[in-house]
This record gives C-alpha cells, structure tokens and sequence, in this order.
C-alpha cells in the first residue's frame, strides 16, 4: 500500500509520517527528535515498526503481529511464497478487494508499480522483529482475510477485536481515535 488507505483520516493536532515502501529500510528522518511520538503500525508494519527506536510514547498495532510470515501468527508461509511468486495487477487487484469487506467510497488504488510491491515482498521476508517491542493497544479486525484474525488472536495476550477486514482505517475518522 501508499498512504490511499489513511489519508481521509484528520490529523488534528499532531504532524504524520507515513512509511510504506518496505524494500528498503531507511534510517527514519530527524522528525524522531520530537518529544511526543506516537506510533501506528499496521500489517507488515508492525513488524517493521519494531526495528526503529521512535521515542514512542505509545504504539498501537493493527490487525499484524511480530511473526507476519508464520504458520501460527501470520500469513501461512506457503500462501505468502505462493503471493510473492504470482503477484501481478491481477492478483494485486484480488489482493486489495481481499482487504476489505466492502471497497469503501473514496478508496484509490496505490500509486506503486506492482514490480515494487512484488520485491517488497521479497525483502519482508529477510526482516525481524524486536521482539522486545512493545505495543500499547493492539487491534484485530475478526474479518481479516490478509492475516487471518485467528493467527493474531494465536499472537496477542488481549486484543480489541473489531468488526471489519484487513484494512480498518474507513471505519475511523481521525488519527487520534487509533492511539
């Protein structure tokens, strides 16, 4: 994804970054000097949100675990092998009507080349996690078809499980209801 599925959401008081082109995994900007860092992480994001020191003072993760690629916490190895081997415009559509339970109004499509989001996840695969990461609030959309609700309930201690699919972000209207 690019910012398409968070950008409607009000910002308010606070200053975004967004972060999602995972090929690579830049040292993050000078922004992190603020005082008052509040991290979002969503799907493969919290995982990769785990390998950068933030200054957090709280972090919610939504509907991802530490083990994204995993036969008990995550995407089943075999299915993701299968994703990242046949991933074109074709599967990249099927991919994203999997994300939601109903294509909300006023979605775009990411503006990605489907060659990048297919060595993104390529390079997903070679990350791990700081498994002594910690998230504040974590969120679980019972109807995610990306990353099976069960594998995240298999994961997390005591989730706030939501009603909605892979992506939840339509259902919010401001940055602050996710902190």
């Amino acid at each position: 994804m690019d910012d398409c599925v968070v950008r409607h959401l009000d910002a308010g008081k606070f200053d975004i970054l967004t972060i999602c082109d995972y090929n690579t995994l830049s040292p993050l900007p000078d922004i992190f000097e603020y005082n008052k860092t509040y991290v979002i992480a969503w799907s493969m994001g919290v995982m990769v949100a785990t390998m950068y020191d933030c200054n957090q003072i709280s972090s919610t993760a939504i509907n991802g675990t530490l083990f994204p690629i995993s036969t008990e916490f995550g995407i089943n190895p075999r299915v993701y092998k299968l994703m990242e081997m046949n991933f074109d415009d074709a599967s990249c559509k099927k991919f994203i009507a999997n994300m939601f339970d109903e294509i909300p109004a006023g979605f775009t499509f990411p503006k990605r080349s489907i060659e990048n989001q297919k060595t993104e996840l390529t390079a997903l695969k070679a990350y791990k996690s700081n498994e002594s990461y910690k998230y504040n609030r974590v969120i679980v959309s019972s109807n995610d078809k990306i990353i099976p609700a069960k594998s995240q309930l298999n994961y997390w201690k005591t989730p706030e499980v939501i009603v909605s699919g892979h992506c939840p972000f339509f259902e919010y209207k401001k940055w602050e209801e996710l902190l």
